[in-house]
């Protein structure tokens, strides 16, 4: 009886955690599900048309259909290719274009104007010019999500980098490091935390400008075939386009939500309880 007492107590903490999570991801789930139940109720109740707004049961069948046929995976396939592609190389350029601008006066002076007048730009408005250069495929779209995810990751790379304490780097250089070693061993790790949330910024709107991408030059993806159905009225493949990409975006804010704890693991951010 004692020995059973005693797995009984050493388990009882792991069924309260375990309930503790559950209850929060319900939580989570909660407003997902209201939405749900009322997009549902109120397709029911007749207010609208099936083609002005479709039950949420009948979007749902027909993501299924789509997914059998194979329509859904290579639709998302070809929509996240562009979106990471373009997120990828946004990032990489935009932390080194960052780095540069924070360490060298001449870049900044010749780089600071441009991202300031670019940032609030609609970068969509280039769009005609792409398509001029670079044709309706697959590196005009890449392109174009490069050209508006780069801005938010320069601007929070020289936002982190000047956020460095000073008094660090000048006891770095004061005890012989190089410049080299100052940047890799203290400047990148105290700005990686904003370096992150530029990151975090950047990635949704590069699915955003992927889609709308997709939708004005055409072709598979998940924007083109919402915009090949709209073009039939097929108003249960619009709408399912619509929670298709709302899963997927949602899917990579978590992945990179995730990644930041795992990469930030030692920053004291994660000391602090998350409410994500």
């Amino acid at each position: 009886m004692a020995r059973v007492a005693s797995t009984n107590a050493k388990t009882r903490p792991h069924v309260l955690q375990a309930l503790h999570a559950l209850g929060g991801a319900l939580a989570h789930a909660l407003p997902i599900i209201a939405l749900a139940l009322s997009w549902e109720a109120l397709a029911a109740s007749g207010a609208f048309t099936p083609f002005q707004l479709p039950r949420l049961s009948a979007v749902l069948a027909r993501i299924w259909t789509d997914a059998i046929a194979g329509d859904l995976a290579l639709n998302s396939a070809l929509t996240l290719y562009r979106a990471l592609t373009g997120f990828a190389i946004a990032a990489m350029s935009g932390v080194v274009l960052g780095m540069a601008m924070s360490r060298n006066t001449a870049m900044r002076w010749l780089f600071d104007p441009l991202v300031s007048v670019g940032f609030p730009m609609p970068k969509i408005a280039f769009l005609p010019v792409i398509m001029l250069w670079l044709g309706v495929y697959d590196l005009s779209k890449i392109a174009m999500v490069v050209l508006d995810a780069i801005f938010p990751v320069v601007t929070a790379t020289v936002a982190g980098i000047a956020s460095v304490d000073r008094h660090l780097l000048w006891s770095a250089r004061n005890l012989g490091a190089s410049e080299r070693e100052v940047l890799r061993e203290i400047v990148l790790p105290a700005a990686s935390a904003q370096i992150m949330t530029g990151l975090q910024v950047a990635l949704p709107i590069a699915l955003i400008v992927a889609v709308v991408a997709e939708m004005l030059m055409g072709g598979y993806g998940l924007g083109g075939a919402m915009v090949h159905a709209s073009r039939f009225a097929d108003s249960h493949g619009v709408f399912a386009g619509i929670l298709e990409i709302a899963i997927v975006g949602y899917a990579l804010v978590k992945a990179m939500t995730f990644l930041r704890r795992r990469l930030l693991i030692w920053h004291q951010e994660a000391l602090r309880p998350s409410t994500v």
